[in-house]
């Protein structure tokens, strides 16, 4: 039996070119691009032939050393974390990618049919690379996946992070003076950029006086108030004199069926109220 597998992988990486080469042919058979794509899929192509011919190189070592599944599994796991961080940087689609799936099942299985035939192996063994290549192929997928979402949700976060720090500019009116118009719904996690961003612009600045514009926030509940609070009472331990304006209609209705406190507030109805407020 021992010896069966060791010949089946050794076969498996031997044919591992014309195997990926077979695989590679049938996936994109059909497939529709346009010229730019095409020419865009010619660079990556030497990459994603090199990846299809690792996996395959995997699954004959996994034959040949079937008695240390371990191992296996943490190849498996470093090619799925290769291969989806690279297909998710050239913007292939994870449904799509996960095709390959079943056409590396067809051909690798092909190819097994075809030395077990020729060398006139066993049930028995067709039986134990089953049970050994199966689990394998599923850790592929699964390690694949995850690395391609991982990479998504780290770009996303990078994104999210940039957004949010341009949500925070603080433009100056003249000196020493500056308004932050803030605008859309305020997260505990924005709520704490706020606060962050605008002690260090502040600083930076040499403000004296920052007027907060509401005009552009929908919501302002108690979570908000009291972010506002944290802010300004920070901005006053930096000698920075705040004033707030903006207040929609609406908003002013909640802040008061909360019955948040807003004497601690100063507060002016317009942006031009405002700036002469701190021009005294």
């Amino acid at each position: 039996m021992k010896q069966d597998l060791q010949l089946l992988g050794e076969a498996l990486i031997h044919r591992k070119q014309a195997i990926a080469d077979m695989i590679h042919s049938n996936r994109m058979a059909g497939v529709q691009m346009t010229p730019e794509q095409t020419n865009d899929f010619q660079r990556v192509l030497p990459k994603i032939m090199e990846f299809r011919e690792q996996l395959i190189q995997l699954f004959g070592e996994s034959l040949i050393q079937f008695e240390n599944p371990d191992g296996s599994i943490e190849q498996f796991r470093e090619w799925g974390r290769e291969a989806g961080d690279f297909l998710y940087k050239i913007g292939a689609p994870l449904d799509q990618a996960l095709l390959d799936t079943s056409f590396y099942r067809t051909y690798l299985w092909k190819a097994i049919k075809e030395e077990t035939i020729s060398h006139g192996l066993s049930v028995e063994t067709i039986f134990e690379v089953i049970e050994i290549m199966d689990p394998l192929l599923d850790h592929a997928v699964y390690f694949f996946s995850l690395s391609y979402v991982e990479s998504y949700q780290k770009v996303l976060e990078q994104a999210k992070s940039a957004f949010l720090e341009l949500s925070v500019p603080i433009v100056p009116l003249v000196k020493g003076t500056g308004v932050l118009p803030l605008i859309g719904n305020i997260d505990t996690e924005r709520a704490q950029l706020i606060l962050e961003e605008t002690l260090k612009q502040s600083t930076k600045l040499k403000l004296e006086n920052l007027i907060l514009d509401l005009s552009g926030v929908l919501i302002v509940d108690t979570m908000v108030a009291d972010q506002l609070y944290k802010v300004m009472d920070a901005l006053s331990l930096l000698g920075v004199t705040t004033v707030l304006t903006g207040i929609r209609p609406e908003v002013a209705q909640t802040m008061v069926s909360l019955g948040l406190n807003i004497d601690k507030f100063k507060v002016k109805g317009n942006l031009h109220q405002a700036f002469l407020e701190v021009q005294k």
